[in-house]
């Protein structure tokens, strides 16, 4: 469990100079106020920014820094987990990023992904999971609901602790392939070493014919193989002539990028300059009056420019057809010189192909020229090579038990790449938990006043029925009905959290949860179980002050005073 303690963060956003610090674990559910723009949802931002290094709302990191003081934002944030202590502290303008384990630095020179390192290794939660189970705001918060089926894969495969089966099955991924590369490159080798076997033994199968005929035999391979030679010479002679027309067309490709961007940013300021004018005619068309002089504008006036305007949008609308048309041309030309740099590597491959040949065949034509020297000098003896012959059949039935080991390796990885994958072990471990986490959404549904069967499938689908059996998805329902289902959601994947121990937490921020869609009996029964969960320190950012004061223990209230937030507890 992640227990955190203190949250501090300065010159973030609206906040100024000094340290806003919350002691998360103090209460056990505080309400948070303030007026809009007053730096409530600023905590969001800097428990987020601190944990993974971006802001829970649609902030860019470098608007995060305080635009008075402009530099100096840093975020601390402080919790305990597998019985250690850390502080993870990160700022911007200097950019800071470090990672405390009771009180020790963590080395990052030691881990080569330092957020990586934070998110696997001790949080082991990634930015989705963390803002489907900690916090449910209502800026840049996308619900379970409304992610593709791979993020809610990822998610539950997160609060299972079970993607370390996706990381296997990368690693088996890459050794299969590699154990691939390995067999192809075994079989070649024992193709070329039992060539040099069949060749051996043939060579040997001749010396015992007549000297004579072997000598014209001999002669005739040396000519065919000659002939060959000069075969493949000259189509080494015309694949490179061929390469170097090719290359040609190539080297136009820089200057075709070149154009196709050029013509893209010339596009892209047609289009604003026709929005522009777009605008202009419609302020001619709708306003008879100048707004800055209050002045009536003259019909004339008027006229000449919206005569003018239309010119310009009908050359805009005519220069964008000209351009498209020179875009598809262009890129038309970039795509022919893709395919002509696939030919060059083809025609490449066989120059290579040929070379290799060439260089096998000399080797072969030598070693023919050696044997008839020692037929003419009929000096022959085979002894020698029927050693020879020995050696290489060795190392063939090596090269051959070599084979198959690597063959009886692939069968093994293959069976482990089979369990991994999305269709094996994860998905038997997701078929346990799948009834759990139906029947907990149905009891929090049921608990917030909303009477319906909810159901995920493997494919994390849903069906959603109602008490008369109508089969409905999440987008048929209302918001007020969606924030119940989000909700109980949320309480679900806690409370399995809780179950695997791997991603619960103390924390529970909800932001601005009770002034959209809840009505009020819907807010009552929230309430009630939210004030039922268990060793959990809740959070809630509202507007709505004096109607849930008296439901909190703590409330904490934000103001600005001269331009910066402050917390007036």
């Amino acid at each position: 469990m992640i227990l955190f303690r203190t949250l501090r963060w300065k010159n973030l956003l609206s906040t100024g100079n000094h340290f806003t610090e919350l002691k998360l674990n103090n209460n056990t559910n505080t309400l948070v106020v303030g007026a809009n723009g007053s730096g409530k949802s600023t905590m969001l931002d800097a428990l987020c920014f601190a944990l993974f290094g971006k802001a829970f709302r649609n902030i860019n990191k470098p608007n995060l820094v305080n635009s008075i003081n402009n530099k100096d934002c840093v975020v601390e944030v402080e919790f305990d987990t597998n019985n250690k202590s850390y502080k993870i502290v990160r700022g911007i303008k200097p950019n800071i990023f470090e990672i405390y384990c009771n009180g020790e630095l963590v080395d990052q020179a030691a881990s080569r992904d330092y957020q990586e390192y934070l998110e696997r290794f001790i949080i082991k939660l990634n930015y989705k999971s963390f803002t489907q189970i900690v916090i449910l705001g209502s800026a840049s918060f996308t619900p379970f609901m409304q992610l593709s089926s791979t993020d809610r894969r990822a998610i539950i495969e997160d609060l299972l602790d079970i993607q370390i089966f996706s990381t296997m099955n990368g690693i088996v991924k890459d050794k299969l392939a590699n154990i691939k590369d390995l067999t192809t490159n075994k079989k070649h080798e024992i193709d070329l070493e039992q060539q040099k076997y069949d060749l051996q033994k043939k060579h040997i199968d001749d010396l015992k014919q007549n000297n004579d005929e072997k000598v014209k035999e001999y002669e005739g391979e040396i000519s065919g193989n000659a002939n060959t030679i000069s075969t493949l010479a000259d189509q080494i002679e015309l694949f490179s002539n061929e390469v170097q027309q090719l290359q040609i067309l190539v080297n136009e490709k820089v200057e075709t990028e070149a154009k196709v961007k050029k013509i893209t940013k010339i596009e892209s300021q047609i289009e604003s300059n026709l929005s522009k004018f777009r605008k202009d005619i419609g302020f001619f068309q709708h306003n008879n009056d100048c707004p800055t002089c209050r002045q009536a504008i003259a019909m004339e006036f008027k006229e000449k420019e919206l005569t003018l305007l239309n010119t310009k949008v009908t050359e805009c609308d005519h220069g964008l057809k000209e351009l498209e048309k020179k875009l598809t041309e262009e890129q038309a030309k970039l795509n022919s010189i893709n395919e002509t740099q696939k030919k060059i590597q083809e025609l490449q491959i066989k120059i290579a192909t040929n070379n290799t040949s060439i260089t096998e065949t000399n080797k072969y034509i030598k070693k023919l020229e050696n044997l008839l020297v020692e037929l003419k000098n009929k000096n022959s003896s085979t002894k020698k090579d029927d050693d020879e012959l020995c050696i290489i059949n060795v190392t063939l039935t090596d090269l051959k038990q070599h084979l198959c080991d690597l063959i009886e390796e692939k069968t093994y990885y293959e069976a482990a790449f089979n369990l991994l994958k999305d269709t094996g072990i994860k998905t038997k471990i997701v078929k346990q938990y799948l009834p759990i986490i139906n029947k907990l959404v149905n009891k929090y549904l049921a608990s917030l006043d909303f009477f319906v069967n909810f159901n995920l499938d493997e494919s994390f689908k849903e069906t959603i029925k109602s008490r008369h059996r109508d089969e409905f998805t999440y987008n048929n329902f209302s918001e007020g009905e969606k924030q119940r289902i989000d909700m109980a959601l949320m309480l679900t994947w806690r409370a399995v959290a809780k179950l695997k121990n791997s991603s619960n937490t103390n924390l529970l921020i909800l932001d601005e949860v009770f002034d959209s869609s809840l009505d009020t009996n819907g807010t009552e029964e929230l309430m009630k179980i939210l004030h039922m969960l268990e060793d959990v320190n809740l959070y809630v950012i509202s507007h709505k002050g004096d109607i849930l004061q008296d439901k909190f223990s703590n409330i904490i209230r934000f103001e600005k005073i001269k331009n910066f937030s402050k917390v007036i507890k």
